[in-house]
């Protein structure tokens, strides 16, 4: 047997690995008969031939079972009912057949015109035709033991019969009392019962390598398993039931399953035929999953099976296939190449990048609404190890409070009303192995913040309505356009959360102060809405003069919207500039510009108009706030930092105003 067998291979090695064991019981003639055919079946079976009855037989056979298994037992008559009564192993009778009643009634009528037959009860065939066929008077008795057989014996001999045909008993009880007996059984009937007894022990063989081969099954099953017979009599308890019940495998088999459980009975479902599934008992007060179900063999109901689960362990398992299963990456759209600019910023900004995407700490990128946060979230998970993994994204401003918790950390079953059957997933363990990206975390509420303080140190997730944590390994990237520091100071966001996620830093500069980008992205987007929209080449020209247009006004405008303003301002101009009843604006693209989108020459942009007097409030308000920026900047050095200190402003809002 190789080194790497299983189980199950080696159990089935065993049961068909010596030949079968027949142990042959009888005494005085029939065993002479059982002697001299043993040896013939040599090659096929170890035959033994034991000279003993009844008693004898029955302690022999016990011992000799317990250094080796018998396959099965021969005997004859009241001997081999008797051993039938008293093992549990099978007894293959030798059977009296017409032919042997033939041969024997043929050499009584040599002796004798009446002729006694004397068999072991229901062992000899009718006698009647054969009576007539042979014209012989034939007087019948049958026994039940020894001391029954003499008596049958002196009571033919009492009517004048002197011949005697029947078992080894007979013949040797008329034998001692001077009459003729006649042994019954021939070679024939010894042979035949031995080339049954190889048939039986062949049957059994298999049926042992299958019961084998079951139990092994069911000794690796997790679930605990009880099958019980049409009498409800317990048949197999596999180790696994043994353990939720408390008990030793063997100790109720055998017996009754509503005796020994009442709750586990199996009675209705022997009764009514039918399965009865995923019911919740409480056995031994423990609450158990309970599944019932008849066992139907060729339409026949044969027994009943039952299965426990624990619904602990089933909560268990489902948290470890969940966070050990490799899930399929969510699709990520962007890398940080897509990123587009030439500018310093933008070079600044895609190094870092590049940098936090080697490391597994936690990223904070700050900065207003539309400048691109999520792409570079998405271009750090792109460049990392974690690439193949999920990115999960999430606005923590665009779901409520309740809705929030369920969705970061999933829930149980029943854990609240509405809460999805068998629970739910979150999103930490939807993102396992990859990346979670949590956009507006500013707006997080103050109550879960402390939730996601403990995900972030212990790296692990407990479900609502859950009692054991789920591990978790995620890289969190989190976005905000809020100031983190001021809502500390406010009391709206934890310290030691803001401090959790501010380990690497971002702060990606908004589109007014990387300005020289603007006609970059603007030819990007351009190209990307044309294609959508499959313009054609007239009304391409049309759009591009648009675009140019925009380029050269947008520097004169703060642009608040950032990115995702300008994107859908070219799109508008797309949209509009491509109609068929709009082709002048290639002509006029200014004026055009004008019309469509208005927002670029408001009161509120930051350089004059045509519309707006050099001279205004507002003008002379930012060359007084200029001449004093200048004025404190020469103080101090040219050294930017000191400068916004003493200015009360921020470093990157002196940027801009020096810009």
């Amino acid at each position: 047997m190789p080194a790497s067998s299983t189980p199950l291979q080696i159990a089935a090695a065993t049961a068909h690995a010596a030949p079968p064991r027949i142990v042959a019981v009888g005494y005085r003639r029939i065993n002479k008969m059982m002697q001299e055919l043993a040896p013939k079946f040599a090659d096929r079976a170890v035959v033994e031939v034991l000279d003993v009855g009844f008693e004898h037989a029955v302690s022999r056979l016990r011992s000799m079972r317990q250094t080796h298994p018998v396959d099965v037992i021969v005997a004859a008559g009241s001997n081999g009912a008797y051993l039938r009564q008293h093992l549990d192993m099978p007894v293959v009778l030798v059977k009296v057949g017409g032919f042997d009643l033939m041969q024997a009634l043929t050499q009584a009528k040599r002796l004798a015109a009446r002729v006694g037959v004397i068999t072991y009860e229901g062992m000899a065939p009718e006698l009647s035709p054969f009576g007539e066929l042979f014209r012989l008077e034939v007087a019948q008795r049958s026994y039940r033991t020894e001391d029954e057989a003499q008596a049958c014996v002196r009571e033919l001999a009492h009517l004048g019969i002197g011949v005697m045909v029947g078992s080894g008993v007979v013949a040797d009880v008329a034998d001692q009392m001077g009459l003729t007996g006649m042994f019954l059984y021939s070679l024939d009937a010894v042979r035949g019962a031995l080339e049954d007894a190889l048939e039986v022990a062949r049957a059994s063989r298999i049926e042992q390598a299958k019961r084998e081969r079951l139990n092994t099954i069911l000794a690796q099953l997790s679930d605990g398993v009880i099958a019980v017979d049409q009498s409800e009599r317990i048949q197999t308890l596999n180790p696994a039931m043994a353990q939720l019940l408390g008990i030793t495998p063997g100790q109720w088999m055998g017996q009754k399953l509503s005796e020994v459980c009442a709750e586990l009975s199996l009675q209705s479902t022997l009764r009514l035929a039918r399965p009865d599934l995923e019911k919740i008992e409480r056995v031994k007060g423990k609450a158990l999953i309970v599944n019932r179900m008849p066992i139907l063999e060729q339409g026949v109901l044969t027994g009943a099976v039952l299965s426990c689960q624990d619904p602990i362990s089933i909560q268990r398992v489902d948290r470890h296939i969940r966070t050990s299963i490799k899930p399929n990456a969510v699709a990520t759209h962007y890398e940080l190449g897509e990123f587009l600019g030439s500018s310093p910023a933008v070079a600044r900004v895609k190094q870092v990048a590049l940098n936090c995407a080697r490391s597994q700490a936690t990223v904070l990128l700050i900065g207003e609404s539309g400048t691109g946060k999520e792409l570079i979230a998405q271009g750090i998970h792109m460049a990392s190890e974690r690439r193949d993994l999920p990115f999960v994204a999430v606005n923590c401003a665009a779901v409520s409070e309740s809705l929030l918790e369920s969705e970061l950390f999933g829930h149980e079953e029943g854990a609240f009303t509405g809460a999805r059957r068998g629970g739910k997933v979150g999103l930490f363990e939807a993102a396992h192995k990859g990346t979670i990206f949590l956009d507006e975390v500013g707006e997080m509420p103050v109550a879960l913040q402390a939730r996601l303080l403990r995900v972030l140190q212990e790296r692990e997730v407990l479900r609502v309505g859950a009692t054991e944590p789920t591990p978790v390994n995620v890289r969190v990237i989190a976005a905000t356009h809020r100031d983190l520091s001021a809502q500390v100071a406010q009391g709206l966001f934890r310290l030691d959360l803001y401090y959790r996620l501010n380990i690497l830093r971002i702060d990606v500069p908004p589109l007014r102060e990387r300005l020289d980008d603007i006609a970059l992205i603007a030819q990007a987007l351009q190209h990307k809405i044309g294609q959508r929209l499959t313009l054609k080449p007239a009304q391409a020209q049309a759009t591009q003069a648009l675009i140019d247009a925009l380029v050269v006004r947008a520097p004169h405008y703060d642009w608040p919207g950032n990115v995702r303003e300008l994107e859908n301002i070219i799109e508008r101009l797309v949209a509009y500039g491509a109609g068929a009843a709009l082709a002048g604006a290639a002509a006029d693209p200014q004026g055009f510009l004008r019309a469509t989108a208005p927002e670029l020459f408001s009161q509120s942009s930051g350089a004059p108009t045509e519309d707006r007097p050099l001279e205004g409030l507002k003008e002379r308000q930012a060359q007084i706030e200029r001449a004093e920026i200048r004025k404190v900047l020469a103080d101090c050095g040219g050294d930017r930092g000191l400068a916004s200190a003493r200015l009360g402003i921020s470093r990157t809002t002196l940027w801009r105003k020096l810009k």
